[in-house]
């Protein structure tokens, strides 16, 4: 209700603009900011940084040759995840993320730089980290699209530092020396994912 015809209560409008500028913290990026970013390796990713506390700054290749894929299961949601990798108190971090009902790709860490991903500092140095929304125990957040737009992703990354497309080289988070991890679980299919790989 309006008061003395002035419209609505400050209150009302104050707890508008804390919603909206929420919103625009944790939703992604529209088309036009991502490209006026002009900030992503991937064509279709969309610049969503992570914290420069959370990455090493890096010149790779030159600096470390880069010869795997590290795939990663979220254990969170995308937004939670984005602001995970925000969060400068978190020491966390991946070169990318993919959100399970549209295959949207956000890229957090420039390629040359060394995402804290792996929990391996040698895996970090050597790898582009690619992460999914999801759980390892709920294989529904693995859809096609999913899939279909990460396979891309990765093989792009392949082609572009001469990685081969296969299991040694694309490999879980699971696979990484000394890691506690189980990720991406024994939901996520690595046949599916190999032959999306080596199509695209």
């Amino acid at each position: 209700m309006a008061r003395n015809g002035s419209g609505p209560s400050r209150r009302r409008l104050l707890q508008s603009a804390a919603l909206v500028a929420t919103a625009s913290i944790l939703l992604p990026a529209t088309d036009a900011e991502a490209e006026s970013a002009s900030d992503t390796d991937y064509p279709t990713a969309h610049w969503m940084p992570a914290s420069t506390a959370n990455y090493t700054v890096s010149t790779r290749p030159s600096a470390y040759k880069i010869d795997r894929v590290v795939i990663h299961v979220t254990q969170e949601t995308f937004t939670n995840t984005l602001a995970i990798f925000r969060d400068p108190a978190k020491a966390v971090t991946a070169h990318y993320v993919v959100r399970s009902s549209d295959g949207y790709i956000a890229q957090c860490v420039r390629e040359h730089d060394i995402a804290w991903h792996a929990g391996n500092w040698d895996y970090n140095t050597r790898s582009i980290g690619i992460e999914h929304e999801g759980w390892v125990d709920k294989p529904e957040y693995f859809t096609d699209a999913l899939y279909e737009k990460s396979a891309a992703l990765t093989a792009s990354v392949c082609d572009r530092y001469s990685i081969p497309k296969d299991r040694t080289h694309i490999i879980g988070h699971v696979e990484v020396p000394g890691t506690d991890h189980t990720d991406p679980g024994p939901h996520w299919d690595w046949v599916r994912y190999l032959r999306l790989v080596n199509l695209a």
